[in-house]
């Protein structure tokens, strides 16, 4: 059946007892439209379809490889604005971990996350900073902790009256709190004689948090809480195997890329660091960064302590205080 198409109007339809070539009125806009045999109109407009098609993959051939595009410019890190960081599983993602792999890959480095590192949908973070926040009040606990997990003491008891009322009732409210995140496996305040007893958690990951991975939560936490408030955005690792060309094997308590470009290393101690120091000296001139870029943490370094082997070492040296006000300055 003939093919009726008006070029005024752009009307297409089947027409009846008319033959091809003719001319007759369109039914829409009344002027002169032509009639085509079918098959010769669907020949020509494949024909078209064709070359409009060709004309799309020659322009596409010219646009660069998106793929390419993102190697070249690798993102950032993660958009600290839209994350709660003491709970949330965004952190994990490779996307996350994605700019500091290429970031060392382009040093001959190979970078070995631990996404479950940087999962704060429990309660580690969060029990890490109470205890960093509050170090010279809750760090006898910790000890006492500490202290009984490595010698399988499975019980021990805190006499409140030995403190302050005000510093008894932060003491009694953070042990509870450890035993209703499962911190401790038993808890019991006894009220009249103000006296705390407690029973040990025996799992393993809550025996590594207070054996000192507590440390290195805080500090992750504390400059994740700094950036998000500077609005930059930033790549994080916690327990990052690097492998170097010769394969030596390393792990980096802290990593951060700030906005895709600036690395913060941060080596975090609960107890005795001064055998690592040559090996920490000669690990940053391996990642070749700034001294101020490589932190030595610990929380019983007092303020002249810090300050002073800070300025004997090609390192960083911080306490709690310093660590944040160092953070600030490399912002």
């Amino acid at each position: 059946m003939p093919i009726q198409r008006c070029n005024q109007c752009g009307h297409t339809g089947e027409v009846l007892d008319i033959l091809p070539g003719a001319a007759v009125a369109c039914p829409s806009c009344k002027g002169d439209a032509p009639v085509y045999d079918t098959t010769f109109f669907v020949r020509r407009l494949l024909q078209q379809y064709g070359a409009l098609h060709q004309e799309v993959r020659r322009l596409r051939a010219l646009l660069p490889d998106p793929a390419a595009v993102q190697q070249a410019t690798p993102a950032q890190g993660s958009n600290l604005a839209e994350i709660d960081l003491h709970n949330t599983s965004a952190l994990t993602a490779s996307a996350q971990h994605a700019p500091i792999v290429e970031w060392f890959r382009q040093r001959k480095i190979e970078a070995r996350p631990v996404p479950e590192a940087v999962e704060t949908s429990g309660f580690f973070d969060e029990i890490a900073v109470e205890i960093g926040d509050n170090y010279a009040l809750l760090n006898e606990v910790v000890a006492k902790i500490r202290w009984g997990q490595r010698k399988d003491v499975p019980n021990f008891s805190l006499k409140l009256s030995d403190y302050s009322q005000k510093d008894g009732q932060i003491i009694n409210a953070f042990c509870k709190r450890l035993y209703e995140h499962t911190f401790l496996a038993k808890y019991f305040y006894q009220k009249q004689e103000k006296v705390v007893r407690v029973t040990l958690q025996q799992a393993a990951p809550v025996r590594d948090f207070f054996a000192g991975e507590w440390v290195e939560w805080y500090v992750l936490m504390k400059a994740l809480t700094l950036l998000q408030e500077r609005r930059h955005t930033a790549a994080c690792a916690r327990n990052l195997d690097i492998v170097f060309d010769n394969e030596d094997l390393h792990e980096l308590d802290v990593f951060m890329l700030i906005d895709g470009a600036k690395p913060v290393v941060v080596e975090c101690k609960s107890g005795e660091f001064r055998q690592d120091i040559e090996k920490y000296l000669k690990l940053r001139k391996r990642l070749g960064i700034d001294r101020s870029q490589f932190i030595i943490y610990s929380p019983d370094l007092g303020e002249e302590q810090a300050a002073a082997l800070s300025n004997m070492y090609e390192l960083t040296f911080a306490n709690r205080e310093r660590l944040t006000a160092h953070l600030q300055s490399l912002l």
